[in-house]
């Protein structure tokens, strides 16, 4: 068996139905469209998730809930995963640039540390948020928060 020899499997390849050629070819008039309509039309193109003018199925479900569109998404980064992190890579510093290079977060992402787990070593904070009671932990620790939060105490001197 060569190249020259290769044929498709019997019933297998079948010419394409030619419409428009006059009424002779049984397929001129409508040429298979049917009359009238949408559909009939040159240039036609169904809309993503039409349904023939019945309600659409996104449209007859039940919408609930609410989205919220100033929500912030945090990666969290407890004390216990930045103990290992720290021993494994070696690290003095935890910000985002240094959990990006070796590939815990994605580039946009927003981290935010907590407080589950022991910290033993003293490190250097850069990241977007930490809990309350991460801040101590990291204190605690000896270590320092480069952007630490403003605690807001106006609630306590309106008293």
């Amino acid at each position: 068996m060569e190249l020259h020899n290769l044929k498709p499997a019997a019933g297998s390849v079948k010419n394409k139905k030619r419409v428009g050629r006059g009424q002779g070819s049984t397929r001129g008039g409508t040429s298979t469209r049917g009359h009238k309509g949408a559909q009939s039309r040159s240039g036609y193109s169904r809309k993503r998730a039409f349904e023939g003018g019945q309600m659409p199925l996104q449209r007859r479900i039940p919408k609930r809930g609410f989205k919220n569109i100033n929500r912030v998404d945090y990666v969290a980064l407890n004390i216990s995963k930045v103990e290992e992190l720290a021993a494994k890579y070696k690290l003095t510093e935890i910000s985002n640039e240094i959990l990006h290079a070796n590939g815990i977060i994605k580039k946009r992402d927003k981290v935010k540390v907590l407080a589950k787990g022991n910290l033993k070593t003293a490190l250097t904070f850069n990241v977007d948020a930490y809990s309350a009671k991460a801040i101590e932990a990291i204190k605690g620790a000896g270590g320092t928060i480069v952007n630490e939060p403003v605690q807001n105490d106006a609630a306590e001197n309106a008293e």
